[in-house]
């Protein structure tokens, strides 16, 4: 069973091993939650997503379909993959990760090999501000709303909110549901297919910007990852374009330091209420 002690590194916290029997077991870190002990549904699909890469030919995940089921406890999983059909260029694979209390998350997983290559179209990235004058929500985690825990994950991922989308944190919500942060490991790890899938989810629920705080539980998540992102700072923005019956959808774009697109996602999750 993998061990997570002190401050792990994403691929401590995301490790998964074979057991002498073969099957696959990992350890989530408790340290990557969003509050009240829940764990991170992007940092749950990074774990899911090594067990697919390990049973493929093929080395990164680009295109995942993720149900959460529950909310899993941290401590001790275990995944199954069922295989799907592969071939030169890509393999799908069905994956299922489970607590000792049963499955929580199921991922429709399809692995390829990404190489280096032009754009043929990139769809701008925003003009936002530099790194080094946005907001740090771990050097402001005393500025939290009332109510909202500090989550473990803003220890883990450095999230630099960009002041235009940021009125939330200061009382003054914009009442548009648009978040922008740049965002890169706190300790130094580069971005790569597989941190990506944490950054598609890593972001405060979009319903903050509107001034409605709380637990925003991902039901449904897909992830594409377009590409190898390059080293350093990720810009990452959060969009909704519907929050109604208790529901709130989220459209995540990725940039790297090069200002390519280099993964989208899609979530359909619980308001917070």
């Amino acid at each position: 069973m993998p061990q997570n002690d002190g401050l792990p590194s994403f691929d401590a916290a995301t490790a998964v091993e074979r057991t002498e029997g073969g099957g696959l077991v990992a350890g989530l870190d408790p340290g990557w939650d969003v509050g009240g002990g829940i764990l991170n549904g992007g940092y749950l699909l990074s774990v899911a997503a090594r067990a697919a890469v390990m049973a493929s030919p093929h080395a990164h995940p680009v295109a995942l379909s993720a149900s959460y089921l529950r909310a899993p406890a941290a401590g001790p999983a275990t995944l199954t993959v069922v295989p799907g059909t592969a071939g030169r260029t890509l393999a799908h694979s069905y994956v299922t990760l489970s607590d000792p209390s049963g499955p929580a998350l199921t991922v429709q997983a399809t692995t390829a090999t990404l190489t280096d290559y032009a754009s043929v179209y990139s769809q701008p990235m925003p003009d936002v501000s530099p790194v080094e004058e946005c907001f740090s929500l771990a050097e402001h985690a005393h500025l939290a709303p009332p109510g909202v825990q500090v989550p473990g994950l803003s220890l883990r991922v450095d999230t630099r909110l960009d002041i235009a989308t940021a009125g939330w944190a200061f009382g003054q919500p914009s009442g548009e549901p648009v978040l922008r942060a740049w965002m890169r490991f706190a300790d130094g790890r580069e971005p790569d297919p597989l941190a990506l899938l944490t950054f598609a989810d890593a972001l405060p629920p979009t319903s903050f910007a509107m001034g409605n705080f709380g637990w925003a539980p991902t039901v449904q998540l897909q992830v594409f990852v377009r590409a190898l992102p390059a080293p350093g700072w990720c810009l990452v923005e959060a969009r909704s374009s519907e929050l109604a019956g208790g529901w709130v959808d989220e459209d995540y774009r990725i940039w790297d330091s090069t200002g390519r697109l280099v993964a989208q996602s899609r979530q359909l999750a619980r308001a917070p209420r």
